[in-house]
C-alpha cells in the first residue's frame, strides 16, 4: 500500500477510482437500458482489479486482443472470452490449449483461407472451435462485406468443417474520426443495421447465428436503438482519454487515467517547464493531432487532477517532457511551476499510455493509493 501522490516515485500511472467506477456504471447502465449484454474489451487496462469491477457491474464475459490476455484472465477465473483479432494459424495451438483447460474461448475469422485453416486444425485435433465471422460495417479495418458472397462462403467452410458458427461481429472504428452527436448516432445505426443484415443473411441461408456483436466506445455511448444486436463491446470507456474527449463522449473530468510527473527543470526564456514524463511514460501516440483540438502529448493538470487551461505537454523526448503554456497566461514559468512541483498529465490514448507501465496506482477518494498490477506481451 502506497499512501500519497506527494511521495511516490515518478512518472507513475494513476487511476482515479471514483472516475473509473463512474465510467463503468455509465456504460453498463446504458447497455442495460438498451437491453443488450455487455462484453468489455479489456485490452485497455490489462488489469485484474479493473476487469473485476467491470464484471461486478454486470458485464457478461470479456473481449481480449491477445491470447496472453485470455490466458491471464482465465487463470483468474474468467471463462467466457472472445479473442477479437483475426485468427492466425500459428496461434491455433495456443487457442486449443486454452479450450482444453476449460476456457470458453471464441475466435474470429474474416476470410475463406483462415476459415479453412481453423476447420482443418479443429478436425485434426477433435476440437469444435466456436467462431464469429467479422464483418466490415464502416470501411475502417478488418471484416467481410455484409452483403458479399464471401460471408456465406466462410460460413459454409466453418459449418461443413465441423466448427461451431456462433454468429457475426463488427467494430466501427471510424467513430474515432467523428465529433458530433448526430454523426455518432448515424454511425452507430449503420454499425447495427449492417451487422444485423449479415446475421439475417446467414440465417436465411440456413446457418446458425445466435450472436450479433457490435461495438466501439463512441458508438456504444451514442446508439439509440440496438434491435437485433445481442452484445456490445467497448474498451477505452473505462478510463477515457483525450481522443474520446475530442470525439465528444466524455469530459476532461471523466478521464480516469493520468501520468503523475515531477518538474525537474526550466527554460525560462522559452517559457518551458521540464518534467520527468517523456514519451516512455506517455507513449508516442499523438492521436489528437488529426482532431479539432490538438493536445500534443497530453493535457497538464494540477496534482489533484484539475486541468490547467492552456498548459500542454507540448513535446517529449524519451525521459523528458516539455510543458508549454499559452503566452496570455502571463507570469514566470519558474515561479508558477517551481522545481519539485507535481503534476498529472491526461493521455491522448489511454491504452497506449497504460502499456508503458508495469502497474497502476489506484487513487481512492480519500487520497490513498493501492498498487494494481498490469501485464504485457502476446
Amino acid at each position: 500500500m502506497t499512501t500519497s501522490l506527494y511521495t511516490i516515485d515518478t512518472p507513475a500511472a494513476v487511476i482515479d477510482l471514483p472516475r473509473m467506477m463512474r465510467n463503468i456504471a455509465r456504460m453498463q447502465g446504458r447497455m442495460n437500458d438498451l437491453g443488450v449484454a455487455f462484453r468489455p474489451h479489456v485490452k485497455t487496462s490489462k488489469c485484474e482489479q479493473v476487469v473485476r469491477a467491470q464484471l461486478n457491474a454486470g458485464a457478461q464475459g470479456i473481449t481480449v486482443s491477445t491470447l496472453k490476455e485470455a490466458d491471464r484472465f482465465f487463470a483468474n477465473g474468467i471463462t467466457d472470452i472472445l479473442y477479437a483479432v483475426g485468427m492466425a494459424a500459428h496461434r491455433l495451438p495456443q487457442a486449443l490449449a486454452l479450450r482444453r483447460r476449460g476456457c470458453a474461448l471464441t475466435i474470429v475469422t474474416d476470410s475463406v483461407a483462415s476459415a479453412l485453416e481453423i476447420a482443418e486444425f479443429g478436425r485434426n485435433h477433435d476440437e469444435r472451435f466456436p467462431v464469429l465471422i467479422e464483418v466490415d460495417t464502416d470501411g475502417h479495418r478488418s471484416g467481410l462485406d455484409p452483403h458479399g458472397d464471401e460471408l456465406l462462403q466462410v460460413a459454409t467452410v466453418l459449418h461443413e468443417g465441423g466448427m461451431s458458427l456462433r454468429g457475426v461481429m463488427t467494430h466501427a472504428g471510424s467513430s474515432y474520426e467523428l465529433n458530433t452527436p448526430d454523426a455518432l448516432r448515424a454511425l452507430a445505426e449503420q454499425e447495427r443495421a449492417e451487422c444485423v443484415k449479415a446475421a439475417e443473411r446467414l440465417r436465411a441461408a440456413g446457418f446458425p447465428c445466435p450472436v450479433v456483436s457490435v461495438g466501439s466506445t463512441p458508438t456504444a455511448l451514442s446508439a439509440a436503438d440496438l434491435r437485433g444486436v445481442t452484445e456490445v463491446r467497448a474498451g477505452v470507456y473505462v478510463f477515457f482519454d483525450l481522443v474520446m474527449h475530442n470525439v465528444g463522449v466524455c469530459g476532461l473530468d471523466d478521464i480516469a487515467l493520468s501520468v503523475l510527473t515531477t518538474v525537474i527543470g526550466h527554460q525560462r526564456e522559452k517559457g518551458w517547464a521540464i518534467v520527468d514524463a517523456g514519451w516512455m511514460a506517455m507513449s508516442r501516440d499523438v492521436g489528437t493531432s488529426k482532431q479539432q483540438r490538438d493536445y500534443k502529448y497530453g493535457q497538464v493538470c494540477t496534482i489533484d487532477g484539475t486541468p490547467m487551461a492552456g498548459c500542454l505537454l507540448g513535446s517529449a523526448n524519451q525521459e523528458h517532457g516539455i510543458i508549454v503554456c499559452e503566452a496570455d497566461m502571463g507570469g514566470d514559468i519558474v515561479a508558477r511551476l517551481p522545481i519539485g512541483t507535481r503534476l498529472r498529465i491526461l493521455p491522448n490514448h489511454a491504452c497506449a499510455t497504460g502499456a508503458q507501465f508495469e502497474h497502476y496506482l489506484a487513487l481512492q477518494a480519500d487520497g490513498t493509493l493501492q498498487e494494481w498490477g498490469r501485464f504485457h506481451g502476446w
